[in-house]
């Protein structure tokens, strides 16, 4: 990417309040804890609650705004897959038996915050929506 390609910092601002508030929103749908959201976003609880009660003093690295992008990501995935909203939001809390879940949930591997494991989750997510899970 180059200098002239790279999002301004007003840019990264703006990504930052509205992919934070949607991702609070998605992640309450799916049962997070306000520490299961901190791990997830690899963000100190009083940073978070700093940037819920006033968003404008929002400020994420690149790491940060790219969790958000998978978890909006994941969220978009299912809401394709399934037609209804209890699945949507419920199936982050489902235990799952796939091979990479192995019984867990995918809410208990993301919750980690480590971003390989959001990562690995989002592929899973969007293979399922592809029709190449199974």
């Amino acid at each position: 990417m180059t200098a002239a390609q790279a999002p301004k910092a007003a840019d990264k601002k703006r990504m930052a309040q509205v992919g934070f508030k949607a991702a609070v929103k998605i992640m309450e749908g799916w049962g997070c804890t306000g520490a299961d959201m901190q791990r997830i976003l690899r963000m100190p609880r009083s940073t978070f609650q700093k940037y819920k009660a006033n968003p404008d003093t929002i400020s994420m690295d690149d790491d940060q705004l790219e969790r958000l992008s998978y978890i909006a990501n994941i969220h978009s995935s299912l809401r394709i897959i399934f037609d209804n909203q209890e699945n949507v939001q419920g199936f982050m809390s489902m235990e799952n038996k796939n091979a990479y879940f192995e019984g867990q949930t995918p809410l208990s591997i993301i919750s980690s915050g480590k971003f390989a494991d959001l990562y690995e989750v989002f592929c899973r997510v969007d293979a399922l929506r592809s029709g190449q899970w199974g």
